[in-house]
């Protein structure tokens, strides 16, 4: 069976001749981008055994010239597929696509409604503050969040549409902004929820796999509940502080594939031993079954990571 063959198999719920799994790293910046960017995939893919190549995005949303207060949301300027950051991910998908093994399952990344919100204002203000007002924008400069979340999602279709033209098969979507700490249920729903599904959507209606990653730590996951009708496989912080484990979110999002399986930065993944990793792999596909399951993490592994430790785990997978 091969990588394209046992994923999509994993998805559609057909049987696997073992689970699938998939891991990624943020490569350090001088191979993040362009051609080094391209062997770092290849590379990454070739050693460590992942069944998915998933390609990265680092090309966001430029940086914004000057943030002047919540104002600024309303100012961000629109986006075609010609601008340079959108090219600079197609470029890095064609050619990642173009020198990759056949019967390769290509995951392309898309950073959601919020992520894209608050990229072009992240470096001149921090990843806290820009938050609050990301969030203080939503609440009193109603327009001015409206024309941005619009602007974004019309940006992130455009990517969506092209990826799939070049022949992606699946897109992780890293939605974000169900922490409790920060909107109420209800502005959950109009404020990132509400564009979120508008791009989910997209990609199903581009012929694509829509996996949803939910990000960051002590979410709301009863928010994403209405999620489930545009994604075909999830995945969250299952050790994060979200009070959901892999039994528990294949309730709340029944008949889809989930995945998951260890944390990501802390744990055997990072300095258990190979008995002690492939112990625990072995335990938690036996505990959970390999019915509409793929391996993986909460999140990115750390950067420094050994590609050896992941070829552990495929050994692990293929075992039982």
């Amino acid at each position: 069976m091969t990588n394209k063959e046992r994923v999509i198999n994993a998805i559609e719920g057909k049987r696997v001749d073992h689970v699938p799994m998939t891991f990624s790293i943020h490569f350090p910046k001088e191979v993040a981008f362009g051609d080094a960017a391209v062997k770092s995939h290849l590379d990454f893919y070739k050693n460590t055994g992942v069944d998915i190549m998933k390609i990265m995005n680092e090309n966001l949303v430029p940086q914004f010239e000057k943030y002047h207060g919540i104002s600024s949301w309303g100012e961000l300027p629109k986006h075609t597929v010609k601008d340079a950051f959108i090219q600079a991910q197609l470029d890095l998908i064609k050619k990642i696509i173009d020198q990759s093994p056949d019967e390769t399952f290509f995951l392309g990344t898309l950073h959601g409604t919020l992520a894209s919100m608050i990229h072009p204002f992240e470096p001149q203000i921090g990843y806290e503050e820009v938050r609050m007002e990301h969030l203080k924008c939503f609440r009193e400069n109603k327009k001015a969040y409206t024309e941005a979340a619009k602007i974004i999602t019309d940006t992130m279709i455009i990517l969506i549409e092209e990826m799939a033209k070049l022949g992606v098969d699946g897109v992780y979507y890293a939605s974000l902004g169900a922490e409790k700490r920060y909107f109420t249920d209800q502005e959950f729903e109009e404020a990132i929820a509400s564009y979120d599904k508008v791009m989910l959507k997209a990609i199903k209606d581009n012929g694509m796999y829509s996996f949803l990653h939910m990000c960051k730590d002590g979410l709301a996951m009863d928010r994403y509940r209405s999620y489930a009708d545009y994604a075909d496989v999830v995945n969250w912080g299952i050790y994060e502080d979200t009070n959901l484990d892999l039994f528990a979110g294949k309730k709340l999002f029944p008949g889809k594939t989930i995945m998951g399986g260890l944390a990501n930065r802390k744990g055997v993944i990072v300095d258990g031993s190979k008995e002690e990793l492939q112990n625990t792999v072995k335990q938690i596909v036996k505990d959970f079954g390999k019915d509409k399951f793929i391996f993986g993490a909460d999140c990115t592994l750390p950067t420094e990571i050994p590609y050896e430790r992941l070829m552990w785990i495929k050994e692990a997978l293929s075992e039982v």
